[in-house]
């Protein structure tokens, strides 16, 4: 029997999550669970880093002080593209930025009369979004922020937490492929084209790839949280490719939807398509677990719905995800759609909805949600069966939106294709599997997603 702690983190909160493998079976238990609230000062919109760092060193306190347990390794995930910055003494130069934060807004059109959307495609294999970290680096080169001149290091949020608990500097490859810094291809940096956008490469970290062994908890972190100088690993640090390892797939007829705040629909291959049909269809190729390139399509997912239970609760109407769902049931059958990723900004979610479409009360909202994200899924389908030639017959669907069974039966009525949903925990299961075969208590992948078949229930929807 042994013990994992995956930390996983999410843009509305974040997790201590045990992980006991046995007999083949994988367990999971939350340790510690906690809010993941951004700040919005006059200055920018920000992840408050440091009570993130505080919550984990929280959560790795109940398993070492409280449980007693002897933790064979630590794996910390998170979201993509964002990213701090190192001084020559170590220490940030300045908070990390949400990537919803203005600052990117416009910054692409400012960019590419120096490297055009082809050279840049070309180069990375990363669908343009306007969040990418090579735009927030651009638009700090732009504003010609202090912070920027002064960095020595640039760390994506796992790779920042790693550093804090470790004293190492490295950075993850999953998380890296993220950034539009990353050449999915050559699996490095594209020095070359920051160089030419202005941006230093001095602050690019030296790479670890998913599964390495990073180094053991500092002395004052391990005394601590009483766990002593237990194993750190770089786990696949993108909660996506963390998800993807843990889909309980076999054969190359499926894709996934890694549900959450972000869609993340796409296949699995064993190396990336970087073309004019993938770029012209603005599908991303990021590294995944394994030496495997996740091609796939990042979609506004949940977000929405998010965002409309937050604005009634600002207004006083309190309502539960389940509560939303029933309204959504309830509704009936939409009778527009929009298009979800129409709406990147925070604030007045029902209202712009409302604008767009339809819908009116919270029920025919929710539903039009749905239903349009059902829509957008079916898109990306075809998409995906356009580029790699295969037909694909199942679509798995995995993380927290596995649970929303009106979704899940919409995607399968919109796509034609069988769905399966489960497990809920997959980010956490990845991460801890990933960690698992880097300490070689299991071979690859493939023995990984075993493991997950037997370990988690799923349920299946199949088209009517």
């Amino acid at each position: 029997m042994s013990h994992y702690l995956a930390v996983d983190l999410g843009a509305e909160s974040g997790r201590v999550m045990l992980g006991t493998l046995a007999g083949g079976r994988l367990a999971l238990e939350e340790l510690h669970r906690f809010p993941n609230q951004p700040i919005q000062l006059p200055t920018g919109l920000y992840w408050d880093s440091f009570r993130l760092f505080h919550e984990i060193v929280r959560g790795l306190t109940v398993a070492g002080r409280e449980r007693k347990l002897q933790i064979d390794g630590i794996g910390v995930d998170t979201w993509g593209v964002d990213f701090g910055l190192l001084g020559a003494d170590g220490a940030l130069v300045d908070c990390p930025r949400h990537y919803r934060d203005a600052r990117t807004e416009g910054v692409p059109e400012r960019l590419f009369p120096v490297v055009s959307q082809e050279e840049l495609f070309t180069a990375t294999g990363i669908q343009i979004m306007a969040i990418n970290s090579l735009f927030q680096l651009y638009a700090m080169r732009l504003a010609e922020a202090p912070a920027l001149r002064v960095a020595e290091k640039l760390l994506f949020m796992p790779d920042l937490l790693n550093y804090w608990l470790t004293g190492i500097a490295r950075s993850e490859v999953t998380i890296a492929s993220t950034s539009q810094c990353y050449d999915t291809t050559a699996r490095c940096f594209v020095a070359p084209l920051l160089e030419k956008l202005g941006l230093p490469t001095r602050i690019l970290p030296e790479l670890i790839q998913p599964g390495e062994r990073l180094g053991s908890l500092l002395p004052a972190i391990g005394d601590a949280t009483g766990l002593g100088p237990a194993p750190v690993y770089a786990t696949a640090a993108h909660d996506t490719a963390a998800a993807i390892a843990a889909v309980p797939a076999s054969g190359d007829d499926w894709c996934y939807i890694s549900s959450g705040t972000w869609s993340l629909m796409g296949v699995e291959l064993p190396a990336p398509i970087v073309n004019q049909t993938s770029r012209a269809l603005n599908y991303t190729n990021e590294a995944g677990a394994g030496g495997s390139t996740c091609l796939l399509k990042n979609i506004a997912g949940l977000w929405l719905l998010q965002e409309c239970r937050r604005a009634w609760a600002d207004a006083g109407e309190s309502h539960s995800y389940d509560e939303l769902i029933q309204m959504a049931e309830e509704a009936g059958p939409a009778d527009e759609l929009i298009d979800p990723d129409a709406f990147p900004q925070p604030g007045g979610m029902p209202a712009r909805i409302a604008a767009a479409c339809s819908a009116r009360t919270k029920g025919q909202i929710c539903r039009t949600i749905l239903e349009s994200l059902a829509a957008r899924y079916r898109e990306v389908l075809h998409g995906l069966e356009s580029l790699t030639g295969r037909t694909i017959r199942t679509i798995h669907i995995v993380g927290g939106g596995s649970r929303n069974a009106l979704l899940n039966r919409l995607v399968a009525e919109a796509t034609g294709r069988t769905v399966i949903a489960g497990p809920a925990e997959a980010t956490a299961a990845g991460n801890i599997l990933v960690q698992a075969t880097g300490a070689g208590e299991i071979s690859d992948t493939s023995e990984a997603r075993d493991i997950v078949r037997r370990s988690f229930a799923i349920e299946v929807f199949e088209p009517r």
